[in-house]
């Protein structure tokens, strides 16, 4: 079992610059997949962001290449999700994720994942 916690959502600017945090607490955190999924007024739950267990995998959408970075602290039982160049388009509940039994080739699949956070809201103003 893993209990998720987010922090660092807020309201920002378009262009601006925002991170994310995830502590979890139980027990391996380090032999968890880690991730970030996000959910916009009227739309569906979608992936964006997932790092393996060692944090050499990175995993991203489309849509957030190049603007997002993604880590894990094991010490620190944390993950992260650095967003720059934030556009409202982002603007979504952001939910990390956790996974014991994940599958790369499935990675952006909300059912690979079976420990949820409560979410974050990110807002973008144009």
């Amino acid at each position: 079992q893993v209990q998720l916690v987010e922090s660092g959502g807020g309201l920002v600017q378009a262009g601006g610059s925002l991170r994310l945090s995830c502590a979890a607490s139980g027990r391996s955190f380090s032999s968890y997949t880690m991730g970030w999924f996000r959910q916009a007024p009227g739309k569906e739950r979608e992936s964006v962001s997932a790092v393996t267990v060692s944090g050499a995998g990175l995993y991203y959408a489309d849509s957030v290449k190049g603007r997002f970075t993604i880590s894990r602290d094991n010490a620190k039982n944390t993950v992260y999700l650095q967003m720059n160049m934030l556009k409202p388009e982002d603007t979504a509940v952001y939910y990390c994720v956790a996974s014991s039994f994940w599958r790369s080739s499935r990675w952006f699949r909300p059912d690979e994942y079976g420990y949820w956070g409560q979410g974050t809201l990110v807002t973008v103003s144009s």
